[in-house]
C-alpha cells in the first residue's frame, strides 16, 4: 500500500516556477473541484430536513411539532460529533501529501472506534429525553410524537456517524464527489421511506411523525451498507483493504484526533446555540419580528453554503499541501482563497441589497414581515461578509492543524461580543435608543468582524512561517 501512487488529478501539486497569476488560477481550480461535491453533499442533507418537515406536516400540526422540537434536540449533538470526526479530514489529506498511505487507515479506524463510542452515548441521551420534553413544558401529544420520534432516530446514530467517518476517508483522499453520490442517495431513499411510516403503507401502521425517525434511521444504515461495499470495491479505495485490514484502537491516535477535532465539534456547537439564542431572545417582540428574522437568517444561511463547503475544501487542500512540505503553495491557496470567497461575499451583498424585497416575497406575502425582512436583509448583507472572511480564515487554520486558538476567538466574539452587543442594543437604552431585531444583527456583525480580523492575522502569521516550523506545529498542534 505505501508504494500506491498518488492521484494528483484531485490534488495537483503546481510548479513554483510557474507565474503567480497561473498558480492562483490552479489553486482556485481545486478548491472549486474539491467544494463544489461537497456542496452538492450539504444540500442533499439539508434536502432530508427538508423531507421530513413537509411530509410531517401533511400528517398533522402536532407531529410536524413534534419533528421540529426533535430535529432541534439532535442536531446539536449531531454538529459536535460532526465537527470532532471531521478532524480527520486534515489528517488524512496531510497523509496523502506526504504519500504516507500506510497513516491512512489507522486514523480511519480509530475514528470509526470514536463514533462507535460516540453513537452510544447519543443513543442513551435520545433513549432518555423525556425530562428535556418536560423541561421546555411541550404539550402531551407533541411530546409523545417527539419522544418516539428521537428513540426510533437513535437507531441510526451509528450508522450517521460511521457515514461521517468514513466521509472524512473519502474527502481526505480528495474524493469528495463519493458522499456527494451516497448524501443523493440518502435523501432518495428517505423520501419514500418518509412516505411508507408517516401514512402507514404496504399494510404498516400510519407512525405519523414517529416514521420520520424510522425513516432516518433505516435510510442511514442501507446508504452505509451500500457506501462500505463501494469503498470495499471501488478501485480507488481497493489498495487501502478498508474492511480486511481491522485494527484495535490506540490511544495516541484517538487522543490526536480528539485533540484537534474537539475544538472543531465545540465551535460549531456554539455557533448554533447562539442562533438558537437570538431566536429566542427576539420572541418577546412577536410573531412579525421573529418571521421576519427567520426569513432573513434562512436566505443567509442558504447563501452561507457555498463560502463554508469551499472553506470544507479549503481545509483538505491546506493540509494536503502541508503534508507534501509545499509550504509555498499552501501559503498562495490561503491567502488567494481569501480574495476568492470575499468576492463571493461581495456579490452576496450586492444581491441582498438590491433585491431584499422580492427575496422576501419568496417566503411570505405578508407586507409587515416582509419589512422586518428587508430590514434585516440589509443587515445581512453586511453580516454575509463578515461571516465569510471568518470561514475561510478558520478552515485554512485548520488545514495548519490550528484550532484551539480559533476555538477560544470564536468563543470569545459569540458570547462575549456578539450576544451581549446584542442584546443591549435590541432591548437597552444604555448605547442608542433600543432598536429591537437590528440591534442582534449589528451584535452579530460585530462579534463575527471580531473574529473575521483576529482569525486572518493568525492565518496570516500560520501561513508566513517557514517549512520547519509549520511541519513541527502540524506534528504537535496546539
Amino acid at each position: 500500500m505505501t508504494n500506491t501512487p498518488i492521484d494528483e488529478t484531485h490534488q495537483p501539486i503546481s510548479d513554483a516556477r510557474l507565474p503567480l497569476l497561473t498558480r492562483v488560477k490552479t489553486e482556485w481550480k481545486t478548491i472549486l473541484t474539491l467544494g463544489s461535491p461537497i456542496l452538492i453533499s450539504q444540500l442533499a442533507q439539508m434536502a432530508n430536513g427538508v423531507i421530513d418537515t413537509v411530509m410531517a406536516g401533511r400528517a398533522s400540526a402536532e407531529d410536524l411539532t413534534g419533528v421540529a422540537i426533535g430535529g432541534s434536540l439532535w442536531v446539536p449533538i449531531f454538529l459536535f460529533m460532526m465537527g470532532i470526526l471531521n478532524a480527520t479530514q486534515p489528517m488524512i489529506s496531510g497523509h496523502m501529501g506526504a504519500k504516507q498511505l500506510h497513516r491512512v487507515m489507522p486514523v480511519t479506524w480509530n475514528a470509526l472506534y470514536i463514533a462507535i463510542v460516540a453513537s452510544g452515548i447519543g443513543m442513551l441521551l435520545l433513549f432518555h429525553i423525556d425530562p428535556v420534553l418536560t423541561l421546555i413544558k411541550l404539550a402531551d401529544k407533541p411530546a409523545a410524537i417527539t419522544s418516539g420520534y428521537l428513540a426510533a432516530f437513535a437507531f441510526g446514530l451509528p450508522a450517521i456517524f460511521i457515514l461521517i467517518t468514513l466521509r472524512g476517508l473519502t474527502d481526505g483522499i480528495g474524493q469528495t464527489k463519493v458522499f456527494m453520490l451516497f448524501s443523493i442517495l440518502t435523501a432518495c431513499i428517505n423520501a419514500p421511506l418518509n412516505y411508507i411510516f408517516i401514512f402507514g403503507k404496504f399494510g404498516l401502521p400510519a407512525m405519523g411523525g414517529i416514521g420520520c425517525g424510522w425513516a432516518t434511521a433505516i435510510s442511514q444504515w442501507i446508504t452505509l451498507a451500500l457506501m462500505s461495499t463501494y469503498l470495499h470495491y471501488h478501485k480507488a479505495f481497493r489498495n487501502f483493504h478498508i474492511w480486511e485490514q481491522r485494527m484495535l484502537p490506540t490511544w495516541g491516535m484517538v487522543r490526536e484526533i480528539l485533540h484537534l477535532g474537539i475544538p472543531i465539534g465545540f465551535t460549531i456547537f456554539v455557533e448554533s446555540v447562539m442562533f438558537a439564542v437570538v431566536a429566542l431572545l427576539l420572541a418577546s417582540l412577536g410573531p412579525v419580528v421573529v418571521a421576519g428574522h427567520q426569513i432573513a437568517l434562512n436566505v443567509v444561511s442558504i447563501l452561507f453554503m457555498v463560502p463554508l463547503s469551499l472553506g470544507m475544501a479549503l481545509t483538505i487542500r491546506i493540509s494536503f499541501l502541508i503534508g507534501a512540505r509545499d509550504i509555498q503553495s499552501a501559503k498562495l491557496g490561503a491567502r488567494s482563497s481569501v480574495i476568492l470567497i470575499l468576492a463571493i461575499a461581495v456579490f452576496y451583498a450586492v444581491l441582498l441589497y438590491l433585491f431584499a424585497e422580492p427575496i422576501a416575497g419568496v417566503y411570505t406575502k405578508e407586507a409587515d414581515v416582509i419589512a422586518v425582512a428587508v430590514t434585516l436583509l440589509a443587515f445581512g448583507a453586511m453580516f454575509q461578509i463578515a461571516d465569510v472572511l471568518q470561514v475561510v480564515a478558520i478552515s485554512a487554520l485548520r488545514g495548519y492543524k490550528d484550532t484551539r486558538i480559533p476555538m477560544y476567538i470564536m468563543l470569545a466574539s459569540f458570547w462575549g461580543i456578539g450576544i451581549p452587543l446584542g442584546y443591549a442594543l435590541a432591548y437597552k437604552d444604555w448605547l442608542v435608543p433600543a432598536m429591537g431585531a437590528p440591534g442582534f444583527w449589528i451584535g452579530l456583525i460585530a462579534g463575527l468582524s471580531h473574529a473575521a480580523f483576529w482569525l486572518l492575522i493568525r492565518l496570516y502569521i500560520f501561513s508566513g512561517r517557514d517549512l520547519s516550523t509549520t511541519l513541527k506545529a502540524a506534528a504537535d498542534p496546539n
